[in-house]
């Protein structure tokens, strides 16, 4: 079975670097880790190369690329943060709402990606996504002010 992958790994990276790129094999551990709050499955994977990097994504309710650490106890500190948000966040009678936008923005995120790399999508199209994005941007900002914060152990990352 190993013999067979390291011949598909040389054969995938023939026809890379033919195609110009420079490739790096890596041996990694890829580890999942799955929780059940309330109702709601939280999964985050996350690999470790062989420089002893950490990358950490959480997959599930919705895919979400947290960052690269140093130390697997900054990963396990980060899993256990958004862990104790996604608790809080059950409590809410909002959460599937919640859930369902961010799914929506993922979904959005690739239907956009597929407009760009399949059509020649005029400029006053993308003008108005653009536009939409900042409203969408100022109804976040909006809300921030005028919503009660409930979670203190860490400061958001992006607001």
């Amino acid at each position: 079975m190993r013999k067979m992958m390291n011949a598909e790994i040389m054969e995938h990276d023939i026809k890379l670097r033919q195609m110009g790129a420079d490739v790096y094999v890596i041996n990694s551990k890829m580890c999942f880790v799955v929780f059940l709050v309330e109702n709601t499955e939280i999964a985050y994977v996350y690999n470790i190369n062989k420089k002893g990097r950490y990358f950490l994504e959480r997959i599930k309710p919705y895919p979400l690329a947290l960052r690269e650490f140093d130390r697997e106890e900054d990963v396990i500190n980060i899993i256990e943060i958004d862990l104790e948000q996604f608790k809080n966040a059950t409590h809410s009678h909002n959460i599937d709402s919640f859930i369902e936008i961010n799914q929506n923005f993922n979904r959005s995120i690739r239907k956009f990606e597929d407009l760009f790399l399949y059509f020649n999508v005029p400029k006053e199209t993308a003008d108005a996504i653009k536009s939409r994005l900042t409203e969408i941007d100022e109804i976040i900002d909006a809300a921030k002010e005028t919503s009660d914060r409930i979670y203190f152990k860490k400061n958001p990352d992006n607001l």
